[in-house]
């Protein structure tokens, strides 16, 4: 049975304080984390979405007690070479890519074969990106032709690895500090610079000393590993992900304002503010302050009338790679052309993101130019839509879901949009925010 909605209304004005849920990079490392940690660990805001609870889930399989007070979940950690569980368990991600890569790094100590399964989208994705360098470390992984299922089989005899990571992907260089807590000696990664999230826990909630240098667009992360550490408590701040769907919904909607407070402003996720804003975007950032080394602040956005459009620097590419659906629609609406470029790490999402954007911007009346590493997008600022659209076949991929919903609430037309329940990995609540704002979505169907 597929399921879908309509939206065939724009969003009227609205004036409002929003309430993102939490991040769920943070939420799924540290369900990671502090099931390997030595005693009680806490979080408070943890995203409870399908990629969160499937971490959880699997967590449990591996014999750590995760238990839900109130707003608050409970980790009793099992310390590191803990896991404790049948031979040959099972541990489905769900449509988590994150949790599913840094899983295999933080079995690497683990002596019992695991297998990792994930969804049918999942299932595409390309993981020798994290078998090469965590059959170095000694670990006996077999794949289905470097897709999932994996089996695992972790080793008491660990050896320190130098792996030079060179995509930017902060799931491979994790899995690996992952790995590396579990082998004795000093592990070394040469990155290039991406999200630092498993970095800053490490250092201000595990207390494990990491050594970093930058140089030339990477950074060298060295780790000693094979020392246990504390529970840890955490209060996650809000997912700036899932806020970047309504700072483009607020910036395309007329004479609105949003302000979302407690925003994850980590530097190497800020990649949308900075292209926004070079496009002439009205967004305020306020009241910042520094949460065990994560950077949090408030986030106003006002409508915005003359976007322009942009020639993005390169160097914005990993810290906004998954935000670029929600931008490439914001470039739609700007006056000139909008450039993007070494930006095919999208096609190894949880779709083919770079082929999906130029297929709906097409199919709404923007000319693009679609290449194997690059978008060029012929922006209207007067587009309007005055049609019927149809989006479906999109893997079930939550932001292509997320970015439609945008769309049609500020770009009028007649929306039809299939797998509704594709939100459920990362933004449950998605559709009750927006109409806490005013939308109009029906969302009864079903066929």
């Amino acid at each position: 049975m597929k399921n879908y909605l309509s939206i065939n209304s724009l969003i009227p004005s609205f004036n409002k304080i929003l309430n993102v849920p939490g991040d769920k990079s943070l939420s799924i490392r540290w369900v990671l984390l502090a099931s390997q940690a030595i005693g009680k660990s806490k979080a408070y805001n943890l995203l409870e979405s399908d990629d969160v609870i499937s971490a959880i889930v699997s967590m449990r399989k591996l014999g750590v007690e995760i238990l839900k007070r109130k707003s608050c979940y409970e980790i009793n950690g099992v310390g590191l070479s803990g896991f404790r569980h049948n031979n040959n368990v099972n541990l489905d991600a769900g449509n988590s890519g994150t949790f599913a890569r840094l899983l295999c790094g933080a079995l690497a100590g683990n002596i019992t074969n695991v297998k990792v399964t994930g969804d049918s989208s999942l299932s595409k994705r390309d993981f020798s990106r994290v078998v090469k360098p965590l059959e170095l470390f000694g670990i006996n992984i077999k794949t289905n032709k470097n897709k999932l299922p994996i089996t695992i089989k972790g080793s008491k005899y660990l050896r320190p690895i130098f792996y030079k990571e060179d995509k930017g992907s902060a799931q491979v260089k994790s899995s690996i500090l992952l790995a590396s807590l579990n082998t004795p000696g000093q592990t070394i990664v040469k990155s290039k610079i991406s999200r630092n999230h498993t970095e800053l826990m490490f250092k201000n909630c595990l207390k494990i000393p990491l050594k970093i240098k930058r140089s030339n667009g990477y950074e060298i992360i060295k780790v000693n590993g094979k020392t246990n550490y504390r529970g840890f408590n955490y209060n996650i701040p809000g997912d700036i992900s899932s806020a970047a769907f309504f700072i483009a919904l607020t910036i395309l909607a007329n004479k609105s304002r949003l302000k979302m407070k407690n925003i994850n402003y980590n530097k190497s996720r800020i990649g949308i503010i900075e292209i926004l804003k070079k496009m002439r975007a009205k967004i305020k950032i306020s009241n910042i302050k520094n949460y065990k080394g994560e950077k949090v602040a408030d986030i106003s956005v006002t409508s915005s009338k003359n976007l322009i459009g942009i020639n993005c620097p390169k160097s914005l590419n990993t810290k906004s790679i998954d935000e670029f659906l929600i931008i490439f629609l914001v470039c739609a609406k700007a006056k000139g052309i909008s450039k993007f470029n070494g930006i095919s790490e999208l096609r190894q999402k949880e779709s083919d993101r770079l082929k999906m954007a130029a297929k709906f911007l097409k199919s709404i009346g923007i000319k693009i130019d679609e290449k194997f590493d690059s978008l060029k997008i012929y922006g209207n600022p007067n587009l309007k839509i005055k049609k019927k659209v149809i989006i479906k076949n999109f893997l079930k991929d939550h932001r292509v879901f997320m970015m439609s919903c945008v769309a049609a609430l500020t770009l009028g037309g007649n929306f039809k949009i299939y797998d509704k329940n594709s939100v459920d990995s990362s933004f449950p609540n998605f559709l009750n925010l927006l109409k806490k704002l005013g939308a109009k979505i029906d969302n009864t169907h079903t066929n």
